[in-house]
């Protein structure tokens, strides 16, 4: 009995850090969100770099 009782307790323990490291990233996530400069209307900030035509030849 003691030994599915001590299993439980691992199986919490890590729930509860796996959990905390999520609201770690989660926070992590939102300052970085908040500190990023906004995007000019009608620009996507994915294709913005993206030159159309023929692309240059790599070496």
């Amino acid at each position: 009995m003691t030994f599915i009782k001590s299993n439980k307790r691992q199986r919490e323990q890590q729930r509860q850090e796996r959990k905390a490291e999520k609201e770690e990233r989660k926070a992590k996530r939102e300052a970085e969100k908040a500190n990023r400069p906004d995007a000019p209307d009608g620009v996507d900030p994915d294709i913005a770099h993206i030159v159309p035509g023929p692309q240059p030849i790599q070496e």
